[in-house]
């Protein structure tokens, strides 16, 4: 373990960030990198418990307390060694995964976990300055071909740990660039794009070979896929968002979802020209975002970024409390308030427990949304939602970004040409095998378990490329 006493004498140190206003004036990261220092002796605080409740919260299983007493004693290398073992990349993670494994800590119990996410990033972003993230050569090939549709977090892990295996690997991606919704869904503040770049630039060296602007089941027909390869692995995602489904809607110019809007400022990053007609933009306007999750907040910091006038969010939800009751929720996640770095920059309010009921506006254009205020109550097992009397009001908004979540993968083109069952409006397919109904056809990620994590679409990825091993040669050395 890191020392025996750490966390008796040691307080827990997290990540700072730049001031607000220094950086909302760009769109880089605003992390100020702890030293190496300074991650040794927050390692040092791990407890090494004898049930590692941290394990739990952790979807991929890292190894969190052996690589915390790496990195205590210095020795970094061997800290890699441990986190590439459970984790193909680390770097995301490490930056925009909400740390299931702090609030399963057993130092959450007084409110100082381990700052293992911090640590996690350090090592990694050690490694890759050092130069100690090399390519992983197969010895041998064995001939076997296989597709894996979809570039983001579980298609790239599924397609490193194959090529690793030996196999032949091909990514087929729609957009114009590797990486899906980390490329195109993330902020560049929260995470920079070169970081998905170079382990392109490793996995290539790999094997792996990758064909951006091919969109199988429309420009590819998904049938010759299943001709050409001996495995498929369907890494599509969730990507049919939720809808707003309230008058006006349609009818005014103004109302956009998350994603495009996300989408095209991250491509002005990366040296794109979005046309006039085309642009969404909130500089100068009153902004609202409908959703209260990871996605609405990345709305917000990119619309102070661009110069809005004001930022209000709604949630439809109740607010939850301040602080959790640990005796209720540990080592689970809790529901409690959660205030983003977002949050800090300028949003003018946050709205809990309301509802849009429609859009208003002139010229063809909004101006207001029309809300009224909801009361939760719990009927039969289930929570129930009903309008609070006399509680309607209205906000100004020239425009309104939907941050809803997600309902299920897009079933037109590639799902129904495949013709693979369904459960729910997503991929049916246990998280065993991960084996469609489909002979020879998988599915990993968001597509299969619905909208979640960075950290669990790396997981089945990773499980994905093992039943995908077993499938083809009769066993794997690939771990689960």
């Amino acid at each position: 373990m890191g020392k025996p006493t750490g966390f008796m004498e040691l307080a827990r140190t997290e990540r700072h960030y730049a001031e607000p206003q220094e950086r909302i004036q760009h769109y880089r990261e605003f992390i100020v990198a702890p030293s190496d220092s300074e991650v040794a002796e927050q390692g040092a605080r791990c407890m090494d418990c004898g049930i590692p409740f941290c394990h739990q919260g952790c979807p991929i299983n890292n190894i969190i307390p052996e690589w915390n007493d790496a990195v205590y004693r210095n020795n970094w290398e061997q800290a890699l060694e441990v986190l590439h073992s459970t984790n193909n990349f680390p770097e995301f993670t490490g930056r925009i995964c909400p740390a299931p494994c702090e609030a399963a800590c057993t130092l959450n119990l007084q409110d100082t976990p381990v700052t293992i996410k911090s640590i996690e990033c350090a090592i990694i972003d050690k490694a890759w300055d050092e130069g100690w993230v090399k390519p992983q050569i197969p010895r041998q090939h064995t001939g076997k071909k296989v597709a894996v549709i979809g570039s983001g977090p579980s298609g790239l892990a599924c397609a490193q740990q194959l090529a690793r295996a030996g196999h032949e690997v091909v990514v087929y991606e729609k957009n114009d660039r590797i990486g899906g919704l980390m490329r195109y869904g993330i902020p560049d503040f929260k995470m920079e794009k070169d970081l998905i770049d170079r382990r392109i630039a490793q996995m290539q060296a790999e094997g792996v070979r990758f064909r951006p602007n091919s969109h199988v089941g429309k420009e590819i027909p998904a049938q010759k896929l299943l001709a050409d390869y001996d495995a498929v692995v369907l890494a599509v995602g969730a990507e049919k968002p939720r809808d707003l489904e309230v008058a006006g809607r349609n009818e005014l110019e103004g109302v956009y979802f998350a994603m495009d809007f996300l989408r095209q400022q991250n491509k002005r990053v990366a040296g794109d020209v979005i046309p006039d007609s085309e642009a969404i933009l909130a500089t100068g306007k009153r902004v609202v975002v409908i959703g209260g999750g990871d996605t609405g907040s990345d709305c917000i910091g990119t619309s102070i970024r661009q110069g809005a006038t004001s930022v209000v969010q709604l949630e439809i939800l109740p607010q939850p409390p301040e602080k959790e009751n640990k005796l209720l929720t540990w080592p689970n996640w809790p529901n409690k308030l959660r205030t983003t770095s977002s949050h800090n920059e300028g949003v003018k309010q946050r709205y809990w427990s309301v509802n849009t009921q429609s859009v208003t506006g002139e010229n063809g254009k909004i101006t207001q949304l029309n809300a009224v205020e909801v009361e939760w109550k719990q009927e039969g097992g289930q929570w129930k939602m009903s309008n609070k009397p006399n509680s309607e009001f209205s906000l100004d908004a020239d425009i309104v970004f939907l941050a809803m979540g997600f309902t299920n993968p897009v079933h037109e083109g590639l799902l129904v040409d495949l013709g693979v069952e369904l459960e729910r409006g997503h991929i049916k397919a246990n998280d065993k095998q991960y084996r469609t109904s489909v002979d020879k056809v998988f599915a990993a990620g968001d597509g299969r378990r619905g909208q979640s994590l960075v950290v669990w679409a790396i997981r089945e990825g990773r499980q994905a490329a093992r039943s995908v091993d077993e499938f083809l040669m009769g066993s794997s050395e690939l771990p689960r």
